[in-house]
């Protein structure tokens, strides 16, 4: 699966989704939402969206914007979440999946169940791999059709805002050993570090 291309034609994401992505900062906010109308979005909370119209008005502005600015709304996006009960950094790596699948919809079905805490295939993931506080470290696997800078920005986020107390530096980076959207590959896995005082 490369970027920007849906999994299925049937995989539909929340208006929420859409409009955290518009509102995540007011720089370029008025390209973003005219972008999307183009695209045949006016995004409203209660309704639900192709995920692939929305990953062509995505694509137009990664090209117009250019994929720095996506990074920074993956950044943005997060500062403006709620991650209240989250206790930790290895707890937030892991409720980005949550998030996703509560955001993305297949044939009208919603993808994760809170009760049960299952989700249902078909529309991608994000997978914690390895957490391992002792060596400082964590990888993480993107399996979705979002851009890489996009998915870094919020993991980099993700990383700054939960890093041990005791943390002064912290690292996300794309793995170049391994497959990656960029390259047309299903997922991007990144390696996540971060450092003692």
């Amino acid at each position: 699966m490369a970027e920007f291309v849906a999994i299925s034609e049937n995989v539909e994401v929340s208006g929420d989704s859409i409009l955290a992505f518009i509102n995540s900062m007011e720089r370029g906010k008025d390209t973003r939402s005219e972008i999307l109308k183009k695209h045949g979005i006016d995004p409203e909370s209660t309704i639900w969206y192709s995920q692939q119209r929305w990953l062509e008005a995505f694509k137009e502005v990664s090209y117009t914007l250019g994929e720095m600015n996506l990074f920074l709304i993956g950044k943005s996006i997060v500062n403006n979440l709620d991650f209240s009960p989250v206790l930790d950094l290895e707890e937030a790596l892991n409720t980005l999946d949550v998030a996703y699948h509560m955001n993305h919809r297949i044939n009208g079905k919603v993808m994760f169940d809170p009760i049960r805490k299952s989700k249902l295939k078909g529309i991608g993931n994000d997978k914690l791999l390895e957490y391992d506080p002792t060596a400082r470290k964590a990888t993480l696997a993107c399996t979705n059709p979002y851009p890489s800078k996009f998915d870094e920005g919020i993991i980099a986020q993700l990383v700054r805002r939960f890093r041990p107390s005791d943390s002064n530096k912290q690292t996300v980076e794309l793995d170049l050993s391994k497959d990656s959207r960029i390259k047309g590959g299903d997922s991007c896995t990144y390696l996540i570090r971060w450092q003692g005082s």
